[in-house]
C-alpha cells in the first residue's frame, strides 16, 4: 500500500514542480531583491521587532540540534535587526553553550517560567523545522492567548505515520487534522518536501503562502575543528580520502536511552529486528567497495545516541578482517559542530539518516541518502533540491541495487560529485532567500 500512495504522491508532485522547482527569473528576482533591500537598507522592518523562534526539539539527535543554529544563522544573515528569542524545548547536554557561543545576542528562554513573558514581548512566533508541526500546541496557546501572527519553517506534513503499537497500519494521524487547522491560520508555512506541500494543498489547507522550504539544518554552520582534527589524527584518517557512513533502525529506539525513560515498544522493536539486516547490507557491500576500489577509509559515526552499537553491530563486525582494519567505528556520541567539521573534511556520507546529508550539502559535501516509509516523506527533499540521483528508497527493491554502485561512483569521481553538491547547496541558498524576504514583509506589515 505504501508504495501505491509513494507512486500516487509522486504523480500529484510533479504537477507542483512547475510552482515552486521553477519559478520564473522574474518571479524570484522580486523575492529575492525585497529581502537584499531589507538587509542592506535595514529600513524594511519597523523597530522594535522581537521574534521568537520556537524550535531545539531534543539533545539525543545531531539533526534535532541543528535545525536550531541553522533557522537563527537564517535570520542572522537576512533579518540581522531583529531580536530573536529562542523557545526551546531542550538545550541540555551542552546545546545551551553551544548556541549561546555561537549566536550571543539571542536571548534563549526557560520554557518552565518565560512564557508569560514570551507572549507579551514577542510581536511574532517562527515554527522552527521538524518531521511534523512538533509544537503544534503552544502554537495554539499562541495564536489563543496572543492574537499575534506567526509562520512555519520548513516542516514535513506525513498524512500516515507508520504505527506503533497503539495505532493500526494506514490509520490518520490523529495530530494531523489539528495542525491543518493551525497551519491555516498561519501568515506562511514552508514544508520541507514537495510531499507535504501537496497532501496540504490537497486537504484543503488555507494558509495564503504555502511553499517548498528547505529544512533549516542545510544553514548549520557550527563548528568545532578541534575536536574533529584530534579524532581524525588520531585514526588516521585523511582529510578527502574518507567516507562518513551513518547507520540506523526503521524506528529509533529510544528504549535504549535512560534519560528517555521509555519501555520496549514491542511493533517497533520487531519491526527493526526484521529489517536491520535488509536495511544494511548494502552499506557493508559499499564500505568494501570503496575500500578496495579506491583505497579511501570509511568512519561509521553516528546521527543519534542509539546508533554507535548500531554501527558496530550492522556495519563493522560483520565486515571481512582485511576491509575492517580500514573502517574506523566511533563508540561516543558527538555535538553538531564536531560532525560537521568532520563532514566537511570527508570525500562525502551515505547511510540511512537525512540530517547528515543535510548538513553536508549545506556545506558543499556528497551525501547519498537512503529512506524508508517510517522516516516520513522527508527524504524525497533530496529529489526535490536536483538530488535525485543519490536517492535511494529501501521500499524498492530496484532502489536498493543501486545503491552500491552510486556510493562506489561518488567516491571515484569526486569532481563531478562536488558539482552537484554545490549546485543543490545553490538552490536551497536561493530558496532560503526567498523565505526570508517572505518573513521580513510579514514583519514589516
Amino acid at each position: 500500500m505504501d508504495n501505491q500512495h509513494n507512486s500516487r504522491t509522486d504523480d500529484r508532485v510533479s504537477n507542483l514542480r512547475s510552482d515552486w522547482m521553477q519559478p520564473s527569473r522574474r518571479a524570484w528576482l522580486a523575492t529575492a531583491t525585497t529581502a537584499t533591500v531589507g538587509l542592506t537598507a535595514g529600513a524594511a522592518v519597523p523597530q522594535p521587532r522581537r521574534l521568537v523562534v520556537r524550535s531545539s526539539w531534543q539533545t539525543v539527535n545531531i539533526g534535532d540540534i541543528a535545525h536550531t543554529p541553522g533557522i537563527l544563522r537564517l535570520l542572522e544573515t537576512h533579518l540581522p535587526d531583529v531580536e530573536v528569542w529562542l523557545w526551546p524545548s531542550n538545550v541540555g547536554n551542552g546545546v545551551r553553550e553551544l548556541l549561546a557561543n555561537r549566536f550571543p545576542r539571542v536571548r534563549i528562554m526557560d520554557p518552565r517560567k518565560d512564557v508569560t513573558e514570551i507572549f507579551s514581548a514577542c510581536d511574532f512566533l517562527l515554527h522552527g523545522s521538524g518531521p511534523s508541526l512538533v509544537a503544534r500546541r503552544d502554537v495554539r496557546r499562541w495564536r489563543e492567548e496572543t492574537g499575534k501572527p506567526y509562520g512555519v519553517y520548513g516542516i514535513t506534513l506525513d498524512p500516515f505515520f507508520v504505527p506503533d503499537s497503539k495505532r493500526p497500519a494506514g490509520s490518520r494521524n490523529e495530530a494531523i487534522d489539528d495542525s491543518l487547522d493551525l497551519l491555516s491560520t498561519a501568515d506562511f508555512v514552508f514544508f520541507r518536501d514537495s510531499h507535504s506541500l501537496a497532501f496540504a494543498r490537497e486537504q484543503g489547507c488555507s494558509c495564503p503562502i504555502m511553499q517548498f522550504g528547505p529544512d533549516a539544518a542545510f544553514a548549520t554552520d557550527l563548528r568545532d575543528d578541534v575536536a574533529a582534527e584530534r579524532f581524525l589524527k588520531q585514526h588516521d584518517l585523511e582529510p578527502g580520502r574518507f567516507l562518513c557512513c551513518i547507520p540506523r533502525y526503521r524506528f529509533t529506539p529510544y528504549w535504549r536511552l535512560p534519560e528517555k525513560g521509555r519501555d520496549v515498544d514491542p511493533v517497533r522493536n520487531a519491526r527493526n529486528e526484521a529489517m536491520k539486516e535488509h536495511d544494511h547490507a548494502p552499506h557493508r557491500q559499499a564500505i568494501e567497495r570503496v575500500v578496495e576500489e579506491t583505497g579511501m577509509r570509511v568512519l561509521v559515526c553516528p546521527e543519534d545516541r542509539t546508533q554507535m552499537a548500531i554501527g558496530r553491530e550492522m556495519l563493522v563486525d560483520p565486515l571481512p578482517a582485511h576491509v575492517r582494519r580500514q573502517v574506523v567505528w566511533r563508540p561516543d556520541y558527538w555535538l553538531t559542530g564536531e560532525a560537521v567539521s568532520t563532514y566537511v573534511k570527508s570525500a562525502g556520507l551515505f547511510g540511512n539518516e537525512m540530517h547528515s546529508p543535510i548538513m553536508a550539502v549545506g556545506n558543499g559535501v556528497p551525501a547519498v541518502v537512503c529512506r524508508w516509509r517510517e522516516q516520513t516523506t522527508k527524504g524525497f527533499m533530496w529529489r526535490d533540491i536536483g538530488l535525485g540521483d543519490w536517492l535511494f528508497d529501501m521500499d524498492v527493491e530496484a532502489d536498493v541495487q543501486k545503491i552500491v554502485p552510486a556510493v562506489v561512483k561518488l567516491a571515484l569521481d569526486q569532481p563531478t560529485a562536488h558539482r552537484q553538491a554545490a549546485a543543490a547547496r545553490q538552490f536551497v541558498e536561493q530558496r532560503q532567500q526567498q523565505a526570508m524576504g517572505i518573513l521580513m514583509k510579514c514583519l514589516a506589515s
